[in-house]
């Protein structure tokens, strides 16, 4: 069990870090293009902003994954840190209950609206690409944290329960 956790652990570190690296690339030249035909070529790219907005949204929920893992989410760290030794283990089993309640909820309640928006076909007005598409980033961004979640939470168990100030 420790080697599938293990590898599955090194996967989607490599996946995000692959992810969030391609997206902001992908951001960072399409925003150049933009300034440099509004203001050189005295043209706009209709599609550019729409495509960066998108982008973020994506590589935003990516970063919020590696956070979940590197316990960049400061509230439960700070919050668990406040007992003595021997309850932090209790806490960090509470507050892992509670980040997958939290997951499994924003899970939940954003592939309705993702579901929604592909029964009702609809488009963006720029680049014309399926509106679940961008809203996809929420759920899967939810899966992502909640497996990093149990990551975190099991790597502070195993060190019986210290949180590190």
């Amino acid at each position: 069990m420790e080697a599938v956790f293990t590898r599955l652990s090194v996967w989607l570190d490599r996946f995000e870090k692959g992810a969030v690296t391609v997206l902001l690339g992908t951001m960072i030249i399409v925003i150049f293009l933009q300034v440099f035909f509004r203001f050189v070529v005295k043209g706009s790219l209709p599609w550019s902003e729409e495509l960066a907005r998108y982008v973020m949204v994506w590589a935003v929920f990516f970063g919020a994954s590696m956070g979940a893992k590197t316990g960049a989410h400061i509230g439960v760290e700070a919050f668990v840190s406040f007992f003595p030794s021997k309850l932090q283990r209790l806490m960090i089993l509470i507050s892992a209950v509670l980040t997958q309640i939290f997951c499994l909820l924003v899970f939940v309640l954003s592939m309705q609206v993702v579901l929604r928006i592909h029964e009702m076909e609809q488009v963006s007005p720029a680049m014309e690409i399926p509106m679940y598409i961008p809203y996809l980033a929420v759920p899967v961004g939810a899966v992502l944290m909640s497996i990093r979640f149990l990551q975190a939470a099991y790597g502070k168990w195993k060190n019986d329960g210290e949180v590190k100030s």
